[in-house]
């Protein structure tokens, strides 16, 4: 059977690094799997990409277009909105590849027009990475529950009207995918629920299948090597906190933890702890923490990505909203417990004051109180960093992915 997995890009972003992992485990049991993407990063040659400088420029240059029409929304908020307008080249890029069975992961910045789904003529298993698939446009609802009937009047483009943009996107889906035998795969519990809740895909097919990742690469590193290694402190605990556009998207819940970090500082931690920020760069102003900080900037490999969750004592995502976080994904697969709110995708990588800790959504006193808890009892420490280790080779390997994803696709193509 040969399959062809769909993605934006290969290694560039979270759902992208997600999607090519679940190639490289399909791969690795033997399964026959391609990659068409719009972006290229790697010189892996399965993975299918324009060649041409002028093909590279065209899809930069849709991303821009694509977003014409959000312009008439002048009170939008800054959130990232996918309208997928633009015709695209992909029906007759499969038609030559030929593929047995599709599986679609992220396909926006104006990667796949909404209507080309139903136009691909195989069997489709979609493996949605946000909430984008079954909404008006936007990839996150915030507490805007429309996407369970039309969308209309959307709080992100500051729209009272019924019969607008998000209306409109939500209204072609219907139309292009009615008749369409789509099978959805979420890698969370959380994402598959609010899919089955959903007016375009409560009545299909929703399975969950956590993402997975490469356990040989991402494993617990001796702290006191990889701190040397990049020359951070051997006599303080360090958190770490980074994602991709670690400081820049409030989703992240950057500012929940400079305040959690300033509530450490002043009871007491001050002269204990510092803070390690990758994702990001260091600003001209730096935030006032507190605490001493780090900035390790942005890192693409998987090596030097264990190396830096090894030199941290917790590590801390307190997204707003979230599905199945790499990092937190990452993070525990090296044995760094992890601290994140109650929310998404969280649970079903951090089992409460096992593995890391669970705080209350979105009390500042309540993530302030789980970092505490996590550093301030060495035992304590040490097994909630063998159980991380434990959850991340029990349930997130990208063998163990593959297998369910293969065993799918044959039971679907049959």
């Amino acid at each position: 059977m040969k399959i062809l997995l769909i993605n934006h890009s290969d290694i560039s972003g979270g759902a992208s690094r997600a999607a090519y992992r679940l190639h490289q485990g399909l791969q690795g049991i033997g399964a026959i799997s391609q990659v068409l993407t719009q972006e290229k990063y790697s010189d892996d040659k399965t993975v299918l990409a324009p060649e041409f400088r002028l093909s590279q420029g065209m899809a930069r240059a849709k991303q821009t277009f694509d977003t014409l029409p959000l312009k008439f929304y002048g009170q939008r908020t800054k959130t990232t909105f996918s309208l997928q307008w633009l015709p695209d080249t992909v029906v007759s890029k499969v038609t030559q590849i030929n593929p047995d069975i599709i599986n679609l992961h992220w396909i926006n910045s104006a990667f796949m027009q909404i209507e080309t789904i139903a136009k691909l003529k195989r069997p489709i298993v979609w493996t949605i990475h946000d909430m984008w698939a079954f909404t008006g446009g936007c990839h996150y609802t915030g507490e805007c529950d429309r996407y369970t009937a039309s969308c209309g009047s959307c709080p992100q483009l500051g729209s009272t009207r019924n019969w607008d943009l998000s209306h409109w996107v939500w209204q072609r889906k219907t139309k292009a995918w009615r008749d369409l035998n789509l099978t959805i795969i979420s890698p969370s519990v959380w994402l598959a629920k609010c899919a089955k809740s959903s007016s375009l895909f409560k009545d299909l097919r929703i399975e969950v299948i956590p993402n997975g990742l490469d356990t040989q690469v991402y494993r617990p590193i001796q702290k006191s090597i990889a701190r040397q290694l990049l020359n951070l402190p051997q006599d303080k605990q360090l958190i770490l906190f980074g994602s991709l556009q670690a400081t820049s998207d409030r989703r992240k819940g950057f500012h929940l933890l400079q305040a959690a970090l300033q509530e450490l500082s002043i009871s007491g931690w001050k002269d204990k702890l510092e803070v390690v920020i990758f994702g990001a760069s260091q600003p001209e102003k730096p935030p006032n923490f507190g605490l001493k900080s780090h900035y390790l900037g942005t890192f693409n490999d998987d090596l030097s990505l264990a190396l830096v969750y090894s030199i941290a004592n917790v590590f801390v995502l307190p997204s707003i909203e979230e599905n199945l976080a790499n990092t937190v994904m990452e993070a525990i697969a090296c044995g760094t417990p992890t601290v994140a709110f109650n929310i998404g995708g969280m649970p079903d990588m951090i089992e409460h004051q096992k593995n890391g800790y669970l705080a209350q959504p979105f009390k500042v006193e309540d993530l302030a109180k789980a970092i505490a808890w996590v550093l301030e009892d060495e035992d304590r420490n040490n097994k909630l960093s063998y159980f991380a280790r434990q959850k991340a080779e029990q349930e997130f390997t990208i063998a163990t992915q593959a297998h369910h994803y293969l065993s799918l696709f044959q039971e679907i193509k049959c």
